[in-house]
């Protein structure tokens, strides 16, 4: 990751991913290490190959070069809407698409907060949803037909990640300013 990353933001948020995959691989009783892994090098191309289908065809090339299971490689590329023949298939695959935009969405809507990720509820993420200039570039449709993927409700899905991330507040950077 640190090799093809050298954003601190890029890098914050595969770490998020991998903590919420972790934390579902655990729920849904997966392979929490393997499930990690797919979370945290989900976009570790992308400073290199932002555009579609380059990322993240070309991370996966690099992975399957240095010898990653197919599934993480085949994970990582379906988590991308634009990789032609790639459908999300697995519960790895849907799970990873589901935690991606909203660990996003929620790490932006934690750096507005005084209180940062502490004491958040899946209803202050929803109102930020509704507010289309608030982080922008996420795709709202994304978070809704991941949780509908993984056949959670959107609330409990937002609440969990939520939870999950705010664990590691700390590490995130996401705890209470001051």
């Amino acid at each position: 990751m640190c090799e093809y990353t050298q954003q601190d933001g890029l890098r914050r948020h595969m770490l998020s991913v991998e903590i919420a995959m972790r934390a579902y691989a655990k729920k849904l009783g997966q392979e929490v290490e393997k499930w990690g892994i797919v979370g945290l090098l989900h976009d570790f191309d992308y400073e290199r190959w932002p555009t579609a289908p380059d990322h993240p065809l070309q991370g996966a090339a690099i992975l399957a070069d240095a010898g990653y299971p197919q599934d993480v490689i085949y994970a990582i590329k379906s988590h991308v809407d634009d990789v032609p023949d790639c459908p999300r298939l697995s519960a790895l695959d849907k799970t990873l698409f589901a935690c991606d935009e909203l660990s996003g969405f929620i790490t932006a809507v934690a750096l507005v907060r005084p209180t940062g990720i502490d004491g958040m509820k899946a209803k202050s993420v929803r109102k930020k949803m509704k507010q289309k200039s608030f982080a922008e570039k996420v795709i709202r449709e994304d978070i809704t037909s991941g949780a509908e993927a993984i056949g959670v409700d959107l609330n409990e899905h937002i609440q969990f990640v939520i939870d999950a991330l705010a664990e590691h507040s700390q590490l995130l950077k996401l705890a209470p300013v001051g």
